[in-house]
């Protein structure tokens, strides 16, 4: 019986190819896509997920009343971990972390590298789960002239890791540590990576001396709660701690679970408000509506064949075969589909890896083993019990008479189910076309809007080692820097550029200032020449000259900070910062140095000599050759350490990988969906054609011409688009307008983003349609009217 039914369904296959092509294809298609969104949302998913005390590890989190609402941050005092611990008897384990402080120079006997550091208080390895192959883990930073190496760093550095404990390790040769232990390399779901990890003791003492005081923030608090701790009551004991170390203070702490800091990281009034999650949620619900939509084809397609098969229904029920039968034999007919498509899929799927990793930045795989076996044959069941089993109940349920005497009546809400299918398939492909269209002129926005100043052409570097140098060699640096052909300007800074490491602080006094007024202003360190090095444009006054000495009391501030303050006529006006009188010279322009996702904030510049962080301004075409000879000039002036520089623009640009991310894949997705809302429509269109042949025919032999017979069977496809356009226009604004508003600065949403996606899906579909209408419409009636 097993034989004679795999038989047949091999006898059908080959009977009816064009079908069968068009049911793997579809499959496989949706398969492939879902499977790629898996993988990545599993990753995201688990991040930091593998802690061992996950259920009572938490980040303390501080929010700030500010004008116009509430401020979410992940920095706290540097010393509030060792205090919490101190005096808050639930908590367990506590340690101030300093994170993302980038690469600095190891090393061991003739060996230098750059690897991520970071520093940590001493419970650190107590507090997280990053195995430890060497050391106890409540004494590997006890010390503070201890340090804790990656496994890749001490086969880098000694070319294995037995015997290495002991060992001296040389940070930015100038300072000695001793190995306490060697940790295996951080895995791929931690969101936090690092090479090795510095007592917070040691940062202390060599320039982390701020971190000493209690109005200060940067550092990262972790704490571990003792068992059977309430987070709530906790979270209320601890929320006006910081008021009892800093006077009138508004820093309200809370606590995080650890492990939702990865996807919910965004917080909008103090309230949390998604982050990555809604990327998940978004690529999650796209998974399903593909495989949805493929296996709905499967069904369209397999129904609107299955006129082509009532006879053979026909004959085997009155040959006595019942409908039990019939049902096994068109689920098998599913199943072998179904399991061509899943086997193609993952092949598909292995051979698309890398471009989707490259896509999505992660280093995702596919491991043949027992649980991606089960789930392949899981997956393989549903889809084909869920696609095949509507063809198997309709086709095995006709009665043999009313088939083999033609009566067999196609049912109004069969009609209605297969259409609304097609309106549901071309409303996503709509969607997703506005979405490519949108998506891809915000990126291009970010991409080409003016900041407020130059951000091309522009290297930035951090002079490494001994950066207490006189301020004679300091100045002879920069001079020599801009001596360097094809070098327009050059100058040194206290912060990144683009945003990340600001320094948060107030003004203590200005004219016509509240008392109670509190506004937190990003300090910004510069030397001379930085502003016009960078292309900022005053509004009004001027910039630090060497030509006044006087300078070094002045500060300048940006349009956002003079107009929070409500400042008229601010030339010359002073103000109090830190307990000193300063002299407004400027106004600057306002220019972002965060993210378009962030409004412009209030900033000031002041004056300082011996910055270590150095800016450079190239003429254009002439990169190659002026980072040669900065190269050489480097190496001579601070001969220990190499030039590591960066181009501001790719630093900008790196600012926006989701979105970048989410402009490539939306481009895929929308292509997947058109591509199987395709073979939708095209199954409907062959079913139609099959079913209205002999009425085409008889009115074609009545006087019908055939533009009017294309007309009649197009017609009922556009109208089926054009429903789908209706149907998706508000849907996809408020989807797109949504994802914008993430944007301070963002673009206006036009009606021919929506008109040109709609366009584009009709003529998809007509294009689709048009030759199975047209070879309908134009045959010869003869043929379809002596068919019996």
């Amino acid at each position: 019986m097993l034989k004679h039914t795999l038989l047949i369904i091999y006898r059908n296959f080959q009977r009816f190819k064009s079908s069968f092509l068009i049911n793997l294809i579809g499959l496989s298609t949706g398969l492939t896509c879902s499977l790629l969104i898996y993988l990545w949302v599993s990753s995201e998913w688990k991040m930091d997920k593998f802690h061992e005390k996950s259920d009572r590890l938490y980040q303390v989190m501080e929010s700030k009343e500010i004008a116009g609402g509430t401020e979410v941050g992940e920095g706290t005092a540097g010393l509030l971990a060792e205090t919490l611990a101190a005096e808050i008897p639930e908590i367990e384990y506590s340690a101030a972390v300093i994170e993302d402080y980038g690469l600095l120079t190891i090393s061991a006997g003739d060996k230098h590298i750059k690897e991520r550091v970071r520093f940590a208080g001493k419970d650190f390895f107590s507090i997280f789960s990053y195995q430890l192959l060497q050391g106890v883990e409540k004494r590997v930073l006890a010390d503070k002239n201890s340090i804790a190496i990656s496994e890749s760093v001490s086969k880098k550095l000694f070319g294995n890791v037995e015997n290495i404990i002991g060992k001296t390790i040389i940070l930015e040769h100038d300072r000695r540590f001793i190995i306490s232990g060697i940790f295996k390399d951080t895995p791929s779901n931690s969101s936090k990576q690092f090479d090795f990890v510095v007592p917070f003791e040691a940062y202390k003492s060599m320039d982390g001396s701020w971190v000493l005081e209690w109005n200060n923030y940067g550092p990262s608090t972790y704490i571990v709660l003792k068992e059977g701790t309430n987070p709530e009551l906790f979270n209320a004991k601890i929320k006006q701690f910081m008021s009892s170390k800093v006077k009138s203070s508004e820093r309200n702490l809370f606590i995080r679970p650890f492990s939702e800091g990865y996807l919910y990281n965004k917080y909008e009034n103090g309230i949390k408000a998604g982050g990555r999650i809604e990327h998940v949620k978004l690529f999650a619900i796209i998974a399903v509506f593909i495989l949805l939509i493929a296996c709905f084809n499967f069904m369209n397609l397999s129904t609107a064949k299955a006129s082509r098969r009532l006879k053979e229904v026909g004959v085997k029920k009155t040959l006595g075969a019942n409908r039990e039968t019939l049902i096994i034999q068109y689920l098998g007919e599913s199943f072998l589909i179904t399991l061509s498509s899943v086997i193609t899929a993952l092949l598909l799927a292995l051979l698309l890896l890398p471009v989707f990793n490259s896509i999505v930045g992660k280093q995702l795989e596919i491991s043949l083993n027992a649980e991606l076996l089960l789930s392949a044959l899981l997956i393989t069941a549903l889809t084909a019990l869920f696609a095949g089993s509507y063809p198997a109940l309709y086709l095995s349920g006709f009665k043999p008479i009313a088939i083999l005497k033609g009566k067999i009546k196609t049912s109004t809400g069969e009609l209605l189910v297969r259409k609304g299918l097609v309106v549901l398939q071309f409303t996503l492909s709509v969607i997703f076309i506005a979405a490519v269209i949108v998506v891809h002129r915000q990126i291009e926005y970010v991409k080409t809007k003016n900041l407020g100043y130059d951000k091309e052409n522009l290297i930035h570097f951090q002079m490494e080692g001994n950066t207490d140098r006189d301020i004679k060699n300091f100045e002879t640096f920069i001079s020599e820097v801009k001596n360097i052909p094809g070098v327009i300007n050059a100058s040194s800074i206290g912060n990144n550029i683009v945003g990340e490491g600001k320094s948060i602080t107030g003004i203590d006094y200005w004219p016509g200032k509240d008392a109670d007024k509190k506004i937190d202003f990003n300090a910004v360190g510069v030397y001379y020449q930085m502003l016009e090095t960078l292309g900022v444009e005053m509004k009004e006054g001027r910039t630090f000259s060497q030509n006044h000495a006087s300078d070094n009391a002045g500060i300048i501030f940006n349009e956002a900070a003079i107009k929070i303050m409500g400042l008229k006529n601010p030339i010359g006006q002073t103000v109090k910062f830190r307990g000193t009188d300063r002299t407004i010279l400027g106004v600057a322009k306002d220019f972002h140095f965060e993210s378009l996702h962030e409004k412009v904030k209030p900033v000031f510049f002041t004056l300082f000599d011996n910055l270590n962080k150095f800016v450079v301004r190239i003429q254009p075409g002439k990169e190659k050759d002026v980072i040669e000879k900065l190269n050489a000039y480097y190496k001579e002036f601070n001969p220990d350490f190499p030039l590591e520089y960066k181009f501001v623009d790719q630093e900008y640009q790196a600012k926006y990988q989701a979105e970048q991310t989410i402009s490539v894949l939306s481009k895929y997705f929308a292509a997947i969906a058109i591509l199987i809302s395709c073979l939708g429509i095209f199954g409907l269109s062959a079913f139609t054609a099959e079913r209205r042949q002999k009425e085409i025919g008889i009115r074609k032999v009545l006087g019908a011409s055939n533009l009017s017979a294309f007309h009649l069977l197009s017609g009922e496809f556009s109208r089926l688009v054009f429903t789908a356009i209706i149907i998706a226009l508000p849907l996809s604004y408020l989807i797109i307008n949504h994802w914008l508003n993430a944007f301070a600065y963002r673009i206006d949403l036009n009606l021919w983003h929506f008109v040109a996606a709609g366009f584009g899906a009709l003529v998809v579909a007509w294009l689709t349609v048009g030759f199975q209408v047209f070879r309908a419409a134009f045959e010869n009636p003869i043929t379809s009217l002596r068919s019996e």
